[in-house]
């Protein structure tokens, strides 16, 4: 298989997973979403589907895909409620393979920080998981302690 045949292929199933997005965000929208966040959520979406499908050539890359996937998927993978559960119902019945995974708990368990995409993950979710209670105080330390290991490019392991 050519590679363009390999990006076409996952631009689809990522395009596939943002219509999901979209309408299970517009069955249930998650609770404290007002109209104009509901809104906002469906054009980024939008945008986001017209950039997996429509690159510029120097971006019709695997490895450009994904940042775009871990961009659409954060919500879905940080989330919990009626409409986070409606989506990971219909990619599963799509047979989309997207797998849900708590990548903080991962982050957490390793005690180490790999790469890019885990440290935003890392920075954008920190509050939001402590606030709601998907880690703990002690465990939101130790996540602020990876955040500024990375930041310091030191990477080392705490165990």
């Amino acid at each position: 298989m050519t590679k363009r045949k390999d990006y076409d292929a996952e631009a689809n199933k990522i395009a596939r997973a943002i219509d999901i997005a979209i309408e299970s965000i517009v069955t249930y929208p998650p609770l404290g979403f007002k109209e104009t966040h509901i809104k906002h959520f469906l054009e980024v979406y939008r945008g986001w589907k017209v950039l997996a499908l429509n690159p510029q050539p120097e971006f019709r890359k695997i490895s450009s895909l994904k940042y775009l996937i871990n961009n659409v998927m954060t919500f879905f993978q940080e989330s919990s409620g009626d409409a986070v559960e409606l989506f990971w119902k219909n990619i599963e019945s799509e047979k989309l393979e997207i797998v849900r995974e708590d990548k903080l708990r991962k982050i957490l368990d390793r005690g180490k920080i790999r790469g890019r995409i885990e440290y935003e993950i890392a920075v954008d979710s920190i509050v939001a998981a402590e606030q709601i209670g998907r880690i703990t105080r002690e465990q939101a330390s130790k996540l602020s302690e990876l955040i500024g290991n990375y930041e310091l490019g030191g990477n080392r392991n705490f165990g």
